[in-house]
């Protein structure tokens, strides 16, 4: 699930997961990290899922996957669009 925050310069995007699906880390890469693994972990939320923020330039797009333990690579579901194997969104 994604969820967004609008700020005046910026758009504040929310990655969420279930706690244990996939079990053990995972981490959100994609363009706005240059597709590094572990700069984007996300970490528990008192509502039971997991979660990271990443502040993103307002009014742009970013191609991302999620990498979980094992060299597990996944899509989100609730992304706007795919494009070829990764998630797209825009803010």
């Amino acid at each position: 699930m994604l969820e967004r925050r609008p700020r005046e310069d910026r758009t504040e995007v929310t990655f969420v997961l279930p706690a244990d699906t996939p079990p053990g880390p995972v981490s959100v890469v994609g363009d706005f990290n240059n597709w590094q693994p572990g700069i984007h972990t996300l970490a528990p939320r008192k509502d039971g899922n997991r979660a990271v923020t990443v502040a993103l330039p307002a009014t742009s797009t970013h191609s991302f996957r999620y990498l979980a333990a094992g060299d597990y690579w996944f899509n989100d579901d609730n992304a706007e669009t795919q494009d070829g194997p990764n998630s797209r969104l825009h803010t």
